[in-house]
């Protein structure tokens, strides 16, 4: 009996020992806010980011959505409408109250509505803008003494169309969206500085995605039966594509998002995270991205009283290179 006795004893103390380790592990474990967790880039991130041994407050607004991803190893489905303020609240009551603490926040919900400026209703572009910027806003702000005080990471997700403007009928408005995105970074960055926080946005290309379905879905709902007095012929050719994508299951070959949450990831947790990434899978999308940012600066340049010579520009783009390298730190103008 006194083998036994000092068996279940030994058995109990490493038990114990075990749990402890446990917690002590999850108290090292960094965790991670993504919206928007229930497809897409989101959905691939959690999956990504729970592998790796990382924790997922994962964001979704549907039941079904919840509990899919509940089964997740390593992610907690927490029931999150960007657009809504009360379960903002109830998110961050939630998460502090699991002892985590959150290192980083991932603002991936969006939405793409497509219509022509001149022929859009303003509800449409309320609608959007109250996800895609003024989500990012809530969240951010909600969660931001949390991250402040570990001196985490923000990554806002933006997207190829917060740099092109102009090209696409229709696309003005989530364009005006996703620059606005980029803007709220560029200065976020700025003002997260003074407590350690870095900030990026991540500007992905054409990737598989349910946002087409979802602007589908409302187009046909909305907008079908809408007359157009300049656009007709474009919103048709939009609209008829939506009808095959949902009566014949139409799928649009797209590759899927892995490549995004390995650059989410980079930015999570990266010591020298990049503060704008490209991410895309077609060359094509690079150049004409990165060729509307030279249409910009060559127009911006052109032709008044403190125009910059060609050299000094190219002065200016390896100094650029130098602090996107790491060999220089940026410094604002006035700056020290």
């Amino acid at each position: 009996m006194r083998h036994v006795a000092t068996l279940v004893l030994t058995v109990l103390v490493a038990v114990q020992a075990f749990h402890s380790q446990g917690a002590l592990a999850d108290e090292h474990q960094k965790a991670v806010l993504i919206t928007g967790a229930s497809s897409g880039i989101g959905l691939m991130t959690a999956k990504h980011l729970a592998s790796e041994g990382y924790f997922v407050y994962a964001g979704a607004r549907k039941q079904a959505d919840i509990d899919a991803l509940n089964k997740i190893d390593n992610v907690m489905a927490v029931r999150l409408d960007v657009t809504v303020q009360e379960e903002i609240d109830k998110a961050v009551a939630l998460i502090d109250s699991e002892g985590r603490g959150l290192w980083g926040i991932v603002n991936n919900a969006g939405v793409n509505v497509i219509d022509p400026l001149i022929e859009a209703d303003e509800s449409d572009l309320q609608f959007l803008f109250d996800v895609n910027v003024y989500g990012v806003f809530r969240v951010t702000k909600a969660f931001a003494p949390m991250v402040i005080k570990s001196k985490g990471r923000i990554v806002n997700i933006s997207s190829i169309a917060g740099t092109l403007s102009g090209g696409l009928d229709g696309y003005g408005m989530y364009m005006m969206s996703k620059h606005a995105v980029e803007s709220y970074t560029d200065q976020l960055t700025w003002e997260m500085r003074k407590f350690g926080v870095k900030v990026s946005s991540i500007a992905p290309g054409n990737f598989e995605s349910q946002i087409g379905e979802s602007r589908c879905r409302r187009m046909l709902r909305n907008q079908a039966r809408k007359t157009y007095a300049y656009y007709q012929e474009e919103m048709d050719y939009y609209l008829d594509s939506c009808r095959k994508r949902q009566e014949e299951g139409v799928s649009y070959d797209s590759p899927t998002p892995e490549p995004v949450a390995e650059a989410i990831e980079h930015a999570l947790f990266n010591e020298k995270p990049k503060e704008h990434y490209l991410v895309v899978a077609d060359p094509f999308e690079a150049m004409i991205t990165i060729g509307k940012a030279f249409e910009e600066l060559v127009n911006l340049n052109h032709d008044h009283p403190h125009e910059y010579s060609r050299e000094e520009l190219i002065q200016m783009l390896d100094s650029e290179t130098a602090i996107v390298r790491g060999e220089k730190e940026r410094r604002m103008p006035g700056e020290q």
